[in-house]
């Protein structure tokens, strides 16, 4: 019954919030459509709390440098992006372009500014997010990113992409690793939810000037390791590294016949 009573309002709050933020978005700037989805975000994570019995406990924010920065997190959950942006008061974020197949949302994230990119990656990806993520660096806003591109299953993870470094190098600025375990209470985008405590726990900023393959490798470290250890701390078994899987676009790689060959 709980799970049922949450999709219940995720729908009717999304219907409602989706359609008044579509309408701000005719509107000059983007402050009515931004004040619109920060009371969705908001309402969603009440809603995961009074229906689903889901808490969200956020550590590590004395962590968090004081100007600008970007967030490379776990991505678990369809809950997930909920449950950071609910932290902050204007946070653009990177999201793949299947969102933009539900009806009004692509008007309203071009309207709040969030730099949608081609789930596949590749060249085009990167340039979207270049160019996009400049607009949000010159507003001074804080950026949201999830390096793995696609949501995990608990105890799998994905490569982590290039895009979280080229912003990281290109506009100098500290990248905070985001660990998470919600995906144990909220699975991907599953119906079933279960009751707890999940924890972001936001790490150690990693300072600028590294190289590309030192810092993906701190990062990926950072994130897996705490979110293992998240995961057995709610859970209570052992603490187990995350299993390397190939991403969508991946394995739909390797099935084509020049893969093959």
């Amino acid at each position: 019954m709980r799970s049922l009573a949450f999709n219940v309002a995720y729908w009717l709050l999304s219907v409602i919030y989706a359609s008044a933020a579509a309408f701000a978005a005719l509107t000059p700037g983007r402050g009515a459509t931004s004040w619109i989805i920060r009371r969705y975000v908001k309402r969603m994570v009440q809603a995961m709390r009074l229906f689903a019995g889901i808490r969200i406990e956020a550590r590590g924010k004395d962590r968090l440098p004081a100007a600008a920065f970007i967030i490379a997190s776990k991505h678990q959950s369809w809950g997930d992006g909920f449950a950071t942006y609910d932290q902050f008061d204007d946070l653009a974020f990177v999201t793949g372009d299947h969102l933009e197949k539900f009806p009004l949302l692509g008007t309203v994230l071009r309207k709040l500014g969030a730099i949608v990119v081609n789930n596949c990656g590749g060249r085009e990806a990167r340039e979207a997010l270049k160019h996009r993520s400049a607009d949000a660096h010159a507003a001074g806003r804080k950026i949201l990113i999830y390096p793995e591109g696609n949501l995990a299953k608990v105890g799998e993870k994905f490569r982590y992409r290039s895009g979280v470094w080229h912003m990281y190098r290109d506009f100098d600025m500290p990248v905070v690793p985001l660990a998470t375990n919600l995906g144990l209470f909220w699975p991907q985008e599953a119906f079933r939810k279960t009751p707890g405590t999940a924890t972001l726990e936001f790490l150690d900023p990693i300072p600028t000037g590294l190289g590309k393959e030192e810092f993906l490798a701190r990062l990926e470290a950072a994130v897996e390791g705490r979110t293992a250890e998240l995961i057995a701390e709610a859970t209570g078994r052992p603490v187990a590294p995350a299993v390397r899987v190939l991403a969508p676009d991946e394995a739909a790689r390797a099935k084509t016949p020049a893969a093959a060959a």
